[in-house]
């Protein structure tokens, strides 16, 4: 019996080092070190359940099939921008020749291009539709005048009072014979109320529909969970383009808490028209591809034309796990670099990680005008407590925080640098938009485009309350200790 037992422990023990051993081998590999601490703290603190919590939720990275489509789709991207019509493509001459644009745009621009593989392109037209039910409105008049195809990509889709005009519009597209495709996050869509109902209206309006990275391990199909699509795409004929941050879905995400509360999202979204709609399309055509092992005809280089003045340019930048790099944060870090003279960034989860909280303090401390744009009250308490952590360090820098007034939760993602520069897409500036999810954003260079966003800014900050450091300093110290507890998580957010 005495002999059994110290086998059993002797086991016990050298299972427990070996996992300890492999961990430390495994766990700090191209990591950033906080993520690998907090890992290897799991791991050694609760040795199983912290391995087992690994193996499922350690690696960002898709599956290999995955990623290696992402490389196909790739070299398929840039082997048909070759073929766009001369004067669509913005080369690193035409940047430097133009005056209301700094130099270093021209490396960022050719930094995007080698990471995801799509140029900046000429001749766009951009408007910006910040009301929530305009938007909606919008895309569903924008579907009405499709005539061979309607591409529908968004994290969040729900059949509700809010959307059914735009699903109404999907069914006569397709009643005229026009072929819809619509994108959907797995995980994101089957979380909200009536994810059977939207199955079952897709099927019904006969629309072509797939769920994004779909969890299905009887099948053989699983990544981490948490990595998820997050993109928002509406493309018409490849000639019309909406992306931003709204989700398809009502106001308060048919959340019966958020409705007690009178939470309600705000958000903005892009139109585009020219050679942005088609890269934007591009986009949509990798995505199915991923999903379906469909490559899709669009139509071809050549017809691809410009519609708007010379210097409307953009670029659109997918980012996520299935690129090499975090194309996002590189994109963020270096127009935050960049300005020189005012910076306005609005994110409603606000979670940097080192390289983008120094990048931002740095720009602040150097004398640049930085204003960030966040929400008063949060619908994610986690994530809330983690972004006020950094709120003191911020303030000190001599960032300007703008809380936007509750009930209202400022969803709109976009950043402006100086006069002629600016971002807007799906992506946070969060760890998790930069390492997790898959995101879309559009480097728009043009100062009248730029010029719009900065209206909405400032309306955005006349419904908002500045916060100072000596009132920041005054909270309570109950919340100081829930915001570092927080802060340890924010890696994983």
């Amino acid at each position: 019996m005495g002999e059994t037992s110290t086998w059993w422990v002797t086991l016990a023990l050298a299972v427990d080092i070996a996992f300890r051993v492999i961990a430390l081998v495994i766990v700090p590999r191209n990591r950033r070190p906080q993520t690998a601490m907090a890992w290897l703290l799991a791991i050694f603190f609760i040795p199983y359940f912290g391995f087992l919590a690994f193996v499922a939720f350690g690696s960002r990275r898709l599956p290999k099939k995955r990623r290696e489509n992402q490389r196909a789709i790739n070299a398929h991207l840039r082997a048909r921008s070759t073929m766009l019509a001369r004067g669509i493509i913005v080369t690193e001459s035409d940047i430097n020749e133009s005056p209301e644009f700094p130099r270093w745009l021209a490396q960022t621009v050719r930094m995007n291009e080698r990471l995801g593989a799509m140029p900046m392109v000429a001749g766009n037209t951009v408007d910006f539709l910040p009301d929530y039910h305009q938007s909606l409105a919008a895309m569903g008049k924008a579907i009405d005048s499709a005539r061979d195809t309607v591409h529908v990509e968004f994290y969040i889709m729900s059949v509700d009072e809010a959307t059914k005009g735009f699903f109404d519009a999907l069914e006569r597209a397709v009643a005229r014979g026009v072929t819809v495709r619509v994108l959907y996050d797995q995980l994101a869509s089957a979380r909200i109320s009536g994810y059977r109902n939207l199955l079952a209206t897709l099927d019904r309006i006969g629309a072509q529909h797939r769920a994004m990275l779909p969890l299905q391990p009887w099948r053989g199909i699983y990544q981490r969970p948490d990595l998820r699509n997050h993109r928002k795409l509406l493309i018409v004929d490849s000639l019309i383009a909406y992306t931003g941050s709204q989700n398809i879905i009502e106001p308060g995400y048919r959340n019966p808490r958020h409705h007690r509360r009178g939470l309600h999202w705000l958000d903005v979204m892009m139109r585009a028209e020219g050679p942005l709609a088609d890269g934007l399309e591009a986009l949509f055509v990798s995505d199915w591809y991923q999903e379906t092992g469909e490559l899709l005809n669009t139509p071809s280089p050549d017809k691809v034309t410009r519609v708007g003045p010379d210097k409307t340019w953009a670029q659109v930048v997918p980012s996520g796990p299935a690129f090499e790099g975090e194309n996002n944060l590189r994109l963020f870090n270096s127009l935050v670099y960049g300005a020189r003279s005012r910076l306005i960034l609005s994110s409603p989860y606000f979670v940097p990680d080192e390289s983008m909280r120094y990048a931002i303090t740095t720009a602040a401390e150097r004398g640049v005008e930085v204003h960030l744009m966040v929400s008063e009250i949060a619908d994610q308490h986690l994530v809330f407590y983690a972004q006020r952590s950094y709120y003191d360090e911020l303030l000190q820098s001599g960032v300007k925080i703008w809380l936007y007034q509750a009930p209202t939760i400022l969803h709109s993602k976009f950043i402006i640098v100086d006069d002629a520069i600016s971002v807007l897409g799906s992506s946070n500036i969060d760890m998790r938009s930069f390492s997790l999810n898959l995101e879309v954003s559009v480097l728009l260079a043009s100062p009248p485009v730029v010029k719009e966003l900065e209206d909405l800014s400032a309306t955005y900050m006349a419904q908002s309350i500045e916060l100072s450091l000596d009132a920041w300093r005054a909270r309570p110290w109950y919340s100081r200790f829930v915001e570092g507890l927080a802060r340890l998580t924010a890696t994983v957010q």
